[in-house]
């Protein structure tokens, strides 16, 4: 007898009580699961010139790096499985990316020994914060692929953060580099009272 397909949380397929259970078991505390993908974003959504895109490291960093958008899409490139959790309360489990680690990114840089924070810099302006540890988790990356296939503006492209373990807002879209830091500085939506590392799993939705 064939071996019945599995999902993403080792159930058969038409286990429908048991999978409902095992997605129960994860999503946080005041999330709700959806099979869609809402697109939530501030601002327009930039356009895109592959011949002046860039990605930059700079801050406390040995030496500034710098990588044209085919010299990016060269590096090592990583498959995720992981689930999603928005701070408006949607979770969306078993979402597949690829792309490049933020390990990847970062062994390509000496860090000084101060560098203890990450400041995301995305276009428009838009920034968001991460420690060190929380940017460097093995499963987050610099995706440009979702379910098989280039991500859609909307979603991100060219390229855009993944970091499951927190809200979805610190997975920022349309990003283009990271800063370096010594202390912890508030990024865009943390500067408006959203919670400033955004555990899931505690709720972490707003402030401090």
């Amino acid at each position: 007898m064939q071996e019945p397909l599995r999902d993403g949380s080792g159930l058969r397929q038409g286990d429908r009580s048991g999978r409902e259970e095992a997605g129960r078991s994860r999503i946080p505390p005041g999330q709700y699961l959806t099979d869609r993908f809402p697109v939530l974003h501030y601002g327009s959504i930039p356009r895109f010139n592959k011949d002046t895109w860039d990605f930059r490291v700079w801050g406390l960093v040995e030496e500034e790096k710098r990588w044209t958008f085919d010299q990016f899409r060269a590096l090592p490139t990583q498959s995720v499985v992981a689930d999603i959790h928005c701070v408006t309360r949607w979770s969306k489990l078993d979402t597949h990316w690829e792309g490049v680690s933020t390990r990847e990114v970062l062994s390509h840089v000496q860090l000084r020994p101060e560098a203890r924070f990450v400041l995301v810099h995305a276009e428009q302006g838009f920034t968001t914060n991460l420690s060190l540890a929380d940017f460097l988790r093995q499963e987050n990356l610099f995706a440009w692929r979702y379910e098989g296939r280039e991500l859609t503006p909307e979603h991100g492209w060219p390229l855009r953060l993944v970091v499951p373990s927190l809200y979805f807002w610190k997975s920022a879209k349309w990003v283009r580099g990271l800063e370096l830091l010594a202390e912890d500085r508030p990024g865009f939506w943390e500067s408006y009272g959203y919670h400033n590392r955004g555990d899931p799993w505690r709720e972490e939705r707003f402030g401090p």
